[in-house]
């Protein structure tokens, strides 16, 4: 896999991330007050995580899902083993 296709990954994640955050803002906008609106605010929370994070989140979720205990320790290691990669 190429840097450009990882640039095109993350920000594609970043991207997703943003319509979420947009869209579940304008549709709690939409509804005013009511108690409907309050689902979304959660949605809007996980946009700007995606925003932020961009695909580290993908792979955050995916090793939590794998049931690894130490999901930090993963995600550094997929970090260094990227580095490396980056270096051949």
């Amino acid at each position: 896999m190429t840097r450009h296709d990882r640039v095109w990954r993350d920000r594609a994640w970043r991207a997703m991330g943003a319509l979420l955050c947009g869209g579940s803002c304008a549709a709690a906008m939409g509804l005013g007050e009511a108690p409907l609106a309050i689902p979304f605010f959660p949605l809007a929370l996980l946009g700007l995580v995606l925003m932020t994070h961009g695909k580290r989140v993908a792979t955050a979720l995916r090793a939590e899902r794998r049931g690894h205990g130490h999901t930090a320790d993963v995600i550094h290691a997929e970090r260094i083993r990227r580095h490396r990669r980056r270096l051949d």
